[in-house]
């Protein structure tokens, strides 16, 4: 698949809501069981304490109806086939990408690269000087930060520490 040819990238409406959670679930379900391997089961269980899946479906829900987040879909062959939402911090001149999602029948063909170059073109043309994206250090997310590497993105170097008490 040419992603940039064979898909449409279009603004989310409410109605996409059911299908880019369906599809957020799918591909977030390698991500979270790679990472949980990773991570200390006191940190994991504190986060998701009924689960991934009720924590993600709950946080992507939410995030669908933010006002400062635009919402980008993908959609090809009359199916959504990922989306990317988008934030703007003009105090720092800079845009986010907040969330990235492909469905995994579509992964490694391109869509990701795809949504990430269309994010980057919103934000340029926002007036935007440079964008950031944030992603897990764990093997779950090791493809998105292939992504992103791919894409050019300098990785910023951060630690973040837990401690049970």
């Amino acid at each position: 698949m040419n992603a940039e040819s064979e898909i449409e990238i279009e603004p989310y409406s409410a109605d996409m809501k059911p299908a880019l959670l369906a599809l957020s679930m799918r591909a977030w379900e390698p991500v979270f069981r790679d990472m949980k391997a990773d991570v200390q089961a006191y940190v994991y269980e504190a986060f998701y304490p009924d689960g991934w899946h009720t924590r993600q479906k709950a946080d992507v829900e939410a995030y669908l109806d933010i006002d400062d987040v635009q919402t980008w879909v993908a959609v090809g062959a009359d199916k959504v086939l990922g989306y990317v939402g988008l934030r703007l911090h003009p105090e720092d001149r800079m845009g986010e990408i907040f969330i990235l999602a492909v469905d995994p029948d579509h992964q490694r063909q391109g869509v990701g690269a795809a949504l990430v170059a269309f994010a980057e073109r919103q934000i340029r043309d926002a007036g935007m000087e440079m964008v950031m994206v944030e992603t897990g250090g764990d093997s779950g997310h090791r493809p998105a930060r292939s992504t992103y590497e791919a894409a050019g993105y300098d990785r910023w170097p951060v630690a973040r520490y837990f401690k049970k008490l």
